[in-house]
């Protein structure tokens, strides 16, 4: 029997939530023998991943170090994968999305002449700038790339405006549907206490993350001044916002958030609190890729603290609206999903384009068939 050897290759929490769910897929199929290399550019938040789902690394490049720079985790990958594709010889190495993780694994992977997948293929926003660094990771990965599972036809369409044969590609829904189908739960109880006693029946509960690297500084701190603002003039919503352990955002939230009545400063959840919590509350405000993805998936309507977003399929079906990082705009399109329930309806009941839990098995399915094992089994996502 013909097996294909694979090597699936991530390294923070964002990646292995939505890698997950393809490995489990790939335990099912005979014919694939897939091991996992996780590089731990981000240690503790990806641990936790693993251990939800029961995944055990078989190589642990464990490159995180304090104060880590790109430059850094780029070349500790690079020199760490050299030697495990000398011994392993994989048919094929996948990567995922937009770390410098995902570019490091797929250069190695060239320099190896090894086949190279990459999932969550061709986003796009046409800015190296913003965000970055993932904006040229992924376009450089996509250079690199094989195979390119397309989670939307958008993402497709932009493979193909690039000159990627479109053979190449197989649109497949995103895999953060299917890790859903695992972590959410009816009538979830948190593990973190202050969680289990806010009122989600009656109080408007609004979930935030905001971290990355382009609203450090003024952005930030506008986001913080319309959350105060939004909490004190409704006295119906409570505010959780998970913050991220960075000092620069760290500081400057807790600074101006720290003691403001209905506001509560959580550190970041472990993925299946995360997605509970998503799942419990009223919507979602954040800078966050993956969660423009997950909250639709759970009829929570979105706004992106951006200006730009890789996603455009969720602000096109209604389910997410960009915002920026303006104040007085962060402030009056929260207030209209707070004070008007028509708004909120129709965004909380537009269809998430994001993938009906199947991703996994398409992505499987184009492998094989790519691989001459099987056929007409790959079937592209609508």
């Amino acid at each position: 029997m013909k097996k294909i050897k694979s090597i699936t290759i991530f390294g923070t929490r964002p990646e292995a939530i939505k890698m997950a769910p393809l490995i489990k897929e790939f335990e099912k199929i005979e014919n694939i023998e897939n091991k996992v290399c996780v590089t731990a550019q981000h240690r503790q938040m990806l641990d936790q991943v693993l251990e939800l789902f029961k995944i055990h690394p078989d190589f642990d490049l464990n490159i995180m170090k304090s104060k880590q720079t790109l430059t850094g985790i780029t070349t500790r990958v690079l020199q760490g994968l050299e030697n495990i594709f000398e011994e392993e010889k994989p048919d094929l190495v996948i990567v995922h999305g937009d770390t410098t993780t995902t570019f490091a694994g797929a250069l190695a992977a060239f320099y190896k002449k090894i086949t190279v997948g990459h999932v969550e293929a061709g986003l796009r926003t046409y800015d190296k700038y913003f965000p970055f660094p993932e904006e040229m990771n992924r376009k450089l990965t996509g250079a690199i790339a094989d195979l390119h599972f397309a989670p939307t036809s958008g993402s497709k369409n932009n493979l193909l405006r690039e000159g990627v044969l479109e053979n190449k590609i197989f649109v497949t829904g995103n895999t953060v549907i299917d890790a859903m189908n695992f972590t959410v739960e009816n009538g979830y109880v948190f593990n973190n206490s202050e969680l289990n006693q806010i009122d989600y029946n009656n109080k408007k509960v609004i979930m935030v993350t905001a971290h990355r690297r382009e609203n450090w500084g003024k952005g930030i701190q506008n986001i913080c001044n319309a959350l105060k603002k939004i909490a004190r003039d409704n006295e119906e919503v409570e505010v959780i916002y998970l913050v991220h352990l960075n000092p620069i955002v760290k500081d400057m939230v807790y600074k101006i958030l720290g003691e403001v009545p209905r506001i509560h400063l959580l550190p970041p959840l472990d993925t299946k609190e995360t997605h509970n919590l998503m799942n419990k509350c009223y919507m979602v405000m954040t800078d966050s890729g993956g969660l423009q993805e997950e909250a639709p998936h759970l009829g929570k309507p979105v706004l992106v603290l951006r200006n730009v977003t890789e996603r455009p399929e969720a602000v096109e079906a209604g389910t997410v609206k960009l915002v920026g990082t303006d104040e007085s705009n962060i402030v009056k399109l929260a207030n209209e999903l707070i004070l008007n329930s028509n708004e909120y309806n129709i965004m909380s009941r537009a269809i998430n384009p994001y993938g009906d839990g199947k991703a996994s098995r398409r992505i499987t399915a184009a492998i094989l068939q790519y691989f001459h094992i099987q056929n007409n089994e790959y079937k592209e996502f609508q």
